[in-house]
């Protein structure tokens, strides 16, 4: 089995037989967990210039929540991923800074996201799907003063 592997199909969860992965030899197999990619996805489209968040904004408060109190970190809020033994699909929800072109932001994030799993895991990206639920404004994250206005 040194030439083949077995992949799972998108989907279906169905494993075929493949060519050589560099997560497969002679002498063993290397899995993946799906949270180590997630978290990948995550710091990766964070380095993106105009990314401002990843999540919607229910879950972008209760990830506050839950990192005030030490149950999470953070780095896998808004991504989605299914992987299989040699590939990977990624789903992002994100926030992006207000002027930012959203197909350029969009683009960069595709690229880096795919680089570094690819680069880290040695997983194919086969597509990553973004959804932009909304933007942020300047001055949006400052405190409000008694009158409802940003101080």
């Amino acid at each position: 089995m040194a030439d083949e592997t077995m992949t799972t199909n998108r989907g279906t969860g169905v494993a075929e037989r493949g060519t050589d992965s560099p997560l497969a030899s002679e002498h063993g197999a290397t899995s993946i967990a799906d949270g180590v990619v997630t978290k990948v996805a995550g710091i990766a489209t964070r380095e993106v210039p105009g990314v401002h968040a990843l999540g919607g904004g229910a879950s972008r408060a209760i990830g506050s929540m839950t990192q005030k109190v030490g149950l999470d970190d953070g780095r896998s809020q808004g991504v989605s991923v299914e992987v299989g033994e040699r590939e990977a699909a990624v789903d992002l929800t994100i926030v992006v800074e207000y002027g930012e072109s959203i197909p350029d932001v969009s683009s960069q994030i595709r690229d880096n996201v795919s680089k570094r799993i690819e680069a880290i895991t040695g997983l194919s990206v086969t597509e990553v799907n973004i959804a932009v639920n909304d933007l942020h404004f300047p001055g949006d994250d400052e405190p409000a003063d008694d009158s409802g206005r940003a101080a």
